[in-house]
């Protein structure tokens, strides 16, 4: 026998409540309001093929390649035709406006700011004994070890002990400032004397340091990081009111 349960407008308000989501939904309308009134004061409008254009977009980052894709994403979202229209609208109004506010000032945030956009290729082996640490360092200095061999014997995790430590490529955010420092400070391919953090004991090969260049990416990642700020601060600015009827506080 199959079996069914109901779930109310008050079912969904209060989980929202109970599960401590309440600020951050609450925000995200706010900011959708800031966007909204924004672009309309300084005269932002989007043509049908940006709307377009912003539609297949939104398909194509959900995989929504068929119509019945579509139409099954739409139910199990609880979104009705109209309101994914809205939703690409927003997303591109909100593009829209970050352009119109920022796009002049991405060259000069990133020449400002290049060395927070480097990348380091790193593999890395924490351990919790220091004295374990400056052993296989001086092992690896000397070449008796490779650091394979460590990864092989000293890392838990299946994955990253079958990738030898491979971090992959990193930012100077990625990292604790400690290891950030020494990190990029190296002369690759370098083996770093033991870094210990609260983690433990972090023996670290620094394979390859990548200069930033202001790519397409990388230009799209600054212009949606400055605008993200400037949200906040206009969030930090209002006195947010909530209306609820169900709200006995």
């Amino acid at each position: 026998m199959s079996k069914s349960i109901n779930v109310s407008n008050e079912d969904i308000l209060y989980q929202i409540k109970i599960s401590a989501q309440f600020p951050g939904l609450v925000e995200a309308i706010a900011c959708r309001k800031i966007i909204t009134d924004t672009a309309e004061k300084v005269g932002i409008k989007l043509e049908l093929e940006e709307l377009q254009q912003a539609a297949d977009n939104l398909r194509l980052t959900n995989k929504l390649l068929k119509a019945e894709d579509t139409w099954a994403w739409l139910e199990k979202h609880h979104l009705s035709l109209d309101e994914f229209e809205a939703l690409a609208y927003t997303n591109q109004l909100s593009n829209k406006l970050a352009t119109h506010l920022f796009a002049e000032q991405v060259e000069p945030f990133f020449y400002e700011h290049q060395l927070d956009y480097a990348g380091a290729v790193t593999y890395e082996v924490i351990l919790d004994d220091e004295d374990l640490a400056l052993e296989l360092f001086c092992a690896l200095k000397e070449d008796e070890i490779s650091f394979q061999e460590i990864a092989r014997q000293y890392i838990e995790e299946p994955e990253i002990r079958r990738a030898g430590g491979y971090r992959g490529i990193q930012r100077r955010q990625d990292f604790r400032p400690e290891i950030a420092a020494a990190v990029f400070a190296a002369t690759p391919p370098q083996i770093l004397k033991p870094i210990i953090t609260p983690k433990g004991v972090h023996i670290i090969l620094v394979e390859e340091i990548i200069e930033a260049k202001l790519n397409e990416q990388l230009r799209v990642q600054i212009l949606a990081d400055l605008f993200g700020v400037w949200l906040k601060q206009q969030i930090a600015e209002l006195e947010i009111v909530t209306q609820l009827n169900c709200d006995r506080n």
